[in-house]
């Protein structure tokens, strides 16, 4: 799945427990939060993204591992729903090996994040100001995950969804700048990793 986008921060993760199950309570994503994309691009979602597919058959995940599933949207062990602040996530956590280490991990705070796997269905871009905007109007969602390092994944994604939309505008000189613009950053990260391997060794 070459589109397959994964997004997270750390929104918290609440674990409730009562004599009958085991809940943790969270948000995989925060309306209108702009987060900087590895200085390529400003990206937010907007309200309504997930309202569609939110009634699908989602799994909730640990660490967007597929061999740790926690729950799932068509048994009712995961609940997932648009409120005004994100998406928010609620996860009966089964009583196994993947879901007691899980369930200590979140009481012990070494795992307090939140995120999600994704395919966008409908995006904006504003190239108005100094970088780029990427509004998500639309996704279609594979899953939810509780996880240690909430990650920006799959930057190249969202470039070559930046170039697209420059290519449909019509305009191949804004195009190649962009490409332009992303080997220089890449060549000055790698440049950057190199100085700091060449100093550790």
């Amino acid at each position: 799945m070459s589109d397959f986008e994964k997004r997270g921060g750390l929104h918290g993760v609440e674990a409730r427990a009562t004599e009958e199950k085991r809940t943790l309570v969270g948000y995989a994503a925060i309306f209108n939060s702009d987060t900087t994309i590895s200085d390529y691009f400003v990206e937010r979602i907007a309200p309504g993204a997930f309202a569609e597919t939110i009634t699908g058959d989602i799994r909730a995940l640990v660490d967007h591992d597929t061999a740790k599933v926690i729950g799932r949207t068509r048994s009712r062990t995961l609940r997932l729903s648009e409120d005004t602040r994100g998406l928010r996530v609620e996860i009966d956590i089964p009583n196994n090996t993947v879901g007691n280490d899980l369930w200590v991990s979140v009481e012990r705070e070494d795992i307090s994040g939140m995120s999600f796997g994704f395919r966008v269905t409908k995006q904006e871009w504003d190239e108005s100001g100094d970088m780029p905007v990427r509004t998500i109007r639309g996704v279609e969602l594979f899953e939810v995950s509780a996880v240690a390092f909430p990650a920006y994944d799959d930057t190249t994604i969202g470039l070559r969804s930046l170039e697209a939309a420059r290519a449909e505008g019509g305009n191949a000189h804004n195009a190649a700048a962009a490409r332009r613009r992303v080997a220089e950053k890449r060549a000055a990260m790698e440049q950057r990793i190199r100085g700091i391997r060449q100093e550790a060794s």
